[in-house]
């Protein structure tokens, strides 16, 4: 199994989702809601349970829905965990549920979701869907710093026990949550990277622009790392799946 997942990530995938323009048109919520090519991919592939829907639009009224993962990405990540038979996973950083949501509903019953979350409001959105969708008890929020929620991972005598690590955080830790991220996969597990190419502007970050230079020093870390296999694909804002050696 873990060599079907390397052969795929081998294919350095990379979506063209327009013609002579950006090789990425952004979320299908977002900044790709009006291309007609990306919103062809998901009226055509997109198998969403009614629970996330309603989630998603729930989603949609916040100001910052921006944050949420879009439904293509989610669904991508889904079908990588039933390709590895995931059991154990982490988010670092739940928003509002719809990712852990989605992880969740593929999780066999004995599964598990470590959901970071700093910001109560937001688990309060999420956790009525996590019990329409009736995987409540495979979900456990953790409101507090992701970082403390690692450590305390790793203390419990955790290492190397997760088959799956979604890091959509704040970006100036990214690099702490990915090494801490590496201690906890087992060997052949995935951990995949939310907006690393954070609207292209990793591409010549600007002096001034901490973030963009921050990913892009990440982006370059990764592809020297030798304790990972790697793809970094154009979904959504930009998506790396590292697994691990």
């Amino acid at each position: 199994m873990d060599g079907l997942i390397k052969m795929f990530l081998g294919l350095g995938l990379v979506f063209l989702l327009t013609a002579g323009a950006s090789a990425f048109p952004g979320k299908s919520h977002s900044g790709g809601k009006d291309d007609p090519v990306l919103q062809y991919v998901v009226n055509n592939s997109l198998r969403e349970n009614p629970v996330l829907t309603k989630l998603r639009q729930k989603t949609l009224e916040d100001p910052w829905s921006i944050m949420m993962v879009a439904s293509e990405q989610a669904q991508l990540m889904a079908n990588l965990l039933k390709l590895i038979n995931a059991n154990k996973t982490i988010e670092i950083g739940m928003y509002t549920g719809y990712n852990a949501l989605s992880m969740a509903l593929v999780l066999p019953e004995n599964g598990r979701v470590v959901a970071c979350e700093i910001d109560d409001l937001y688990v309060d959105i999420a956790k009525p869907f996590f019990k329409e969708a009736r995987v409540e008890d495979k979900i456990d929020v953790r409101l507090q710093t992701a970082i403390k929620t690692l450590d305390e991972l790793l203390k419990a005598g955790e290492a190397g026990t997760y088959d799956f690590v979604f890091i959509d955080a704040d970006k100036s830790n990214y690099n702490r949550y990915y090494e801490k991220s590496l201690e906890l996969l087992r060997v052949g597990g995935i951990i995949a990277i939310d907006n690393v190419l954070w609207s292209g502007k990793v591409v010549d970050p600007a002096p001034d622009d901490l973030v963009s230079k921050t990913l892009d020093a990440l982006n370059k870390k990764l592809h020297k790392d030798e304790r990972i296999d790697l793809s970094m694909l154009t979904v959504g804002d930009g998506l790396t799946l590292a697994i691990k050696r």
